[in-house]
């Protein structure tokens, strides 16, 4: 299929009324109060910090593990119709690693799991050499997986692809949060694009339309030399990587209570893909409440150091 500009076209099936992620069928809310649902059975296990962007699990008294779970989600139905599956798998390497280099750990290693009715061999290839290459940058080795054929539990021509990242943390250089203080400064690391979250209402704008695949499909960014680089200079109290529920729901996850992020949304700009959200009536609530707004990654620093962009503060 072509890949033309979408500007100025006839949206999907969403009334003028109802352009939001929850119309487009996935609630925040939801996804939230599964986490408290599940929190007790978790906790039972031993388990603490349910609800962060990575698990940690004690190695011995020095070191931690750290480890996250992810998918590419419906972008990958877009990534099928413009042949940018290797441009999902760095989206679904990118994203499992951040989360877990969240908490300070080093990425060691990543596995990843194909599911279809019927397995194509070539759009297999695509995904993990995809995800290879964004490993191969970060020094994370992919170690493995599993390709599953399941027809009547995927529909012909579905596709699913998710991972695991596990990383390794000294305990005294762990990232948690829990020395964050008012007045810390919050820097932003800008994002490519919308990354991997909100495509169920992005495809329902998009209909069965051309569309622009730069613009949309732009891979999701890996933030592991910015943050060490970051680390140098600044003592980084918390990270917040910027996926679904936007820059202040993905903040509060990290934040200690009585804390709250003050943004000063006109402190970067945005990539041109949230304009192109904005034409297709997006209210600018919705882009901040569902989309990373142009930031991928928020630093809470005690200062900022030189050249750094800082989007807010800590009160």
């Amino acid at each position: 299929m072509g890949c033309q500009s979408s500007r100025g076209r006839t949206l999907g099936s969403l009334s003028g009324e109802s352009r939001t992620y929850d119309a487009a069928g996935v609630s925040l809310a939801k996804a939230e109060e599964i986490v408290e649902r599940l929190r007790g059975a978790v906790e039972s296990t031993g388990a603490a910090g349910f609800g962060t962007f990575a698990g940690l699990y004690p190695l011995d008294d020095r070191r931690l593990l750290a480890a996250s779970t992810d998918s590419v989600g419906s972008k990958l139905i877009l990534a099928r119709r413009t042949d940018r599956l290797r441009w999902a798998g760095m989206d679904l390497a990118a994203h499992c690693i951040n989360d877990v280099i969240t908490t300070g750990a080093d990425p060691l290693f990543l596995l990843d799991y194909v599911a279809a009715a019927s397995v194509d061999l070539d759009q297999v290839v695509e995904l993990v050499e995809g995800a290879a290459a964004v490993c191969r940058d970060a020094g994370c080795m992919l170690i493995g997986g599993e390709t599953a054929e399941l027809p009547g539990i995927y529909r012909d021509d579905e596709l699913d692809f998710a991972g695991t990242c596990v990383g390794i943390v000294d305990r005294e250089q762990l990232i948690d949060g829990s020395r964050c203080e008012p007045g810390d400064a919050l820097i932003g690391l800008p994002s490519a694009g919308l990354h991997t979250n909100g495509f169920t209402l992005v495809r329902e704008l998009v209909g069965d339309r051309d569309f622009d695949a730069d613009l949309l499909l732009a891979p999701h960014r890996l933030y592991l030399h910015e943050l060490r680089e970051l680390r140098t200079s600044a003592d980084v109290r918390a990270l917040a990587h910027v996926t679904g529920g936007g820059i202040l729901g993905n903040l509060t996850r990290v934040l200690p209570d009585g804390l709250e992020a003050r943004i000063d949304w006109d402190a970067w700009n945005r990539p041109p893909v949230f304009a192109w959200l904005a034409e297709q009536g997006v209210e600018e609530e919705e882009l901040r409440r569902v989309f990373n707004a142009g930031i991928g990654m928020c630093a809470v620093v005690a200062e900022a150091p030189p050249g750094a962009l800082v989007i807010g503060e800590l009160a």
